[in-house]
């Protein structure tokens, strides 16, 4: 009697060009899983940013049109500080016409370089009677909005 062979599973095949594509497909989503993150909490910085741009924007042109040039003068980014002394500021914001009324037309926040900056278009209403659209620039510094560029 002969010896029975014991029974033995056949070989396997192999697959490398489907182990290739799931191996890359597992890399595109995780691309993807990045890019939507990165991209979600870029939008969440620039919506949380469009009140506080405004608010700034807002204070800013409420001291103009009430005077308070001192008080407008603070809100300015320290560029501009530096190109306007205060008095110099002062004389030009009250120089005919002056600004007596505005209204913010629109907001707008993105970032550059990973820091955000925001644009408020203005519009500004002269004891004359003439009105003109303006864009005030504002720029995160030192943990507060300020205008930035010439304000006016």
């Amino acid at each position: 009697m002969g010896a029975a062979q014991p029974w033995s599973r056949p070989a396997r095949r192999r697959h490398p060009v489907r182990t290739g594509f799931v191996v890359a497909a597992v890399g595109v989503a995780l691309c993807c899983v990045g890019v939507a993150g990165l991209g979600a909490w870029n939008v969440q910085l620039v919506t949380q940013a469009a009140g506080p741009v405004r608010e700034t924007a807002d204070g800013f042109l409420r001291q103009v049109t009430a005077g308070d040039t001192d008080g407008a003068y603070e809100r300015l980014c320290a560029d501009a500080r530096g190109r306007w002394s205060q008095l110099g500021f002062t004389s030009w914001v009250r120089t005919p016409p002056v600004v007596r009324d505005y209204e913010i037309v629109d907001v707008s926040v993105a970032t550059r370089g990973g820091q955000p900056h925001g644009t408020v278009t203005v519009r500004l209403t002269r004891d004359s009677g003439t009105s003109e659209q303006r864009d005030l620039s504002v720029v995160r510094e030192d943990g507060d909005w300020r205008i930035c560029g010439d304000p006016y």
